[in-house]
């Protein structure tokens, strides 16, 4: 009974929700934008979408239209459709589909739309911190992003963190000043940052981005062992059985303690 019981908790844990078939469409796909999802004029991005079911085709869309469509990479349930010398009319919201022949033949639904800046084509704007120097961990900051000149229509702004591939935060604003907020900081959150600010509709032109603002965060750090055990804590799970019976599944470390069996599931 034990063994039954703990082969079928280990299906469940270790293959996922997403590997078992039902009767609606495949899980929808994520799409992701390489180096960046915001990049000057005349870069390159390369959009990766994945999928967590096999599937024979990738289609990218932009607002909604086809803009191109691909086979999966070898072994892998990914697609990546590149993207030379970006100018103002690549800006704009893409989202990637799968189709497959699990379970009939049809689309998954779209993935979570992804918007695409190419900057340079509105002058650039300032970034400034309420608090100057080092900041103390647990504490917030608050970061400033000011265009210069009038709105002229509606604009949104964007926080950037240089090493990252997606915004920081992306917030809209009736005015010329936005104020972004870091809650709680931590030290991986030092590094620098900068700000643009875009029009958030179709031609979707960007500014330049702001002149970098370092922000280094203080406090006590923790050894790195410690570190790996917190990240992983929540992927731990302990089950314990009072009986004798010994059995080792994949990915199962037994254990003897106190006359009960110990089991402790490490999901990677």
């Amino acid at each position: 009974m034990i063994p039954r019981l703990l082969s079928l908790l280990c299906l469940r844990l270790c293959v996922g929700q997403t590997d078992i078939p039902d009767n609606g469409p495949p899980p929808k796909p994520s799409l992701s934008a390489w180096p960046s999802s915001v990049l000057p004029t005349k870069s390159s991005v390369t959009m990766q979408c994945r999928s967590p079911t096999p599937s024979e085709f990738f289609i990218l869309k932009k607002e909604g239209l086809v803009f191109d469509s691909k086979k999966p990479n070898d072994s892998t349930e990914m697609a990546e459709f590149h993207i030379p010398e970006l100018q103002q009319n690549d800006g704009g919201h893409y989202t990637c589909e799968t189709y497959s022949k699990w379970p009939n033949g049809i689309s998954s639904q779209p993935s979570d739309a992804l918007l695409l800046l190419v900057t340079g084509y509105l002058s650039k704007p300032s970034l400034q911190a309420y608090h100057q120097g080092t900041v103390a961990a647990g504490s917030k900051v608050t970061l400033q992003c000011q265009k210069e000149g009038s709105v002229l229509g509606p604009i949104s702004f964007a926080l950037l963190k240089e090493g990252r591939s997606s915004p920081v935060q992306m917030r809209s604003s009736v005015g010329t000043v936005l104020d972004f907020s870091l809650q709680n900081v931590t030290a991986r959150d030092s590094g620098k940052y900068r700000c643009v600010y875009y029009q958030p509709r179709a031609r979707y032109r960007a500014s330049a981005p702001s002149n970098p603002l370092e922000i280094s965060v203080t406090g006590p750090t923790m050894p790195q062992g410690n570190n790996e055990s917190l990240v992983k804590l929540d992927k731990i799970i302990s089950v314990n059985f009072c009986a004798t019976v010994m059995t080792t599944f994949v990915g199962i470390t037994p254990g003897q303690e106190d006359g009960c069996l110990i089991l402790t599931l490490h999901i990677e």
